[in-house]
């Protein structure tokens, strides 16, 4: 088959943006991290179209490319600095006076997603969001299908526990001290 070339790439830049950013978003913690996560992928894209295969998602191709960047940019920082992820609830803020109900549920949820541990937030949002499939997640991610599998559920089970706790019929008594 013959390779695509760097215009061709380019043209499906535009429509996959939105969607890395989200991916960076999820893996950093930060926007300006995640800017910076999709203008590299975008360079490593055009200069790498040739290694594109035709026939296959240039999405999923994007998100691995993207995944790569951030796990290169963890190993440096590491041996760097020693540090880690920012905390998305430090990089998430908002303004409570200006959002309307749905965006501050959003909030909340992406404050609970952002609680999961690493691995539960790359699958959720990859399949979740995203809507790939097990098996396209598998493969950007480089684990096995049913390692994805095992990773939704315990994020399902991490949330819905999240949720359940957050409700008001879980509040303390004050005669007993328990959980109703």
């Amino acid at each position: 088959m013959k390779a695509i070339g760097p215009q061709e790439v380019k043209a499906g830049l535009a429509a996959n943006l939105a969607r890395l950013w989200r991916y960076g978003l999820v893996l950093s913690g930060a926007r300006d991290v995640a800017d910076d996560l999709v203008q590299a992928t975008c360079v490593r894209a055009i200069e790498r179209a040739d290694q594109f295969q035709p026939g296959t998602q240039l999405d999923r191709w994007l998100f691995s490319i993207l995944r790569s960047i951030w796990l290169n940019e963890l190993r440096s920082r590491r041996v760097r600095e020693g540090g880690g992820f920012v905390d998305a609830s430090e990089a998430l803020v908002v303004d409570g006076g200006h959002q309307i109900e749905t965006n501050i549920f959003a909030a909340q949820v992406l404050r609970e997603v952002g609680g999961l541990p690493e691995a539960q937030r790359e699958a959720v949002l990859l399949v979740y969001v995203e809507g790939l499939s097990y098996r396209e997640a598998a493969e950007v991610l480089a684990a096995p299908i049913g390692t994805i599998m095992s990773r939704l559920a315990a994020a399902r089970l991490t949330l819905g526990k999240m949720g359940a706790a957050s409700e008001p019929d879980q509040a303390r008594r004050p005669d007993d001290g328990g959980w109703r």
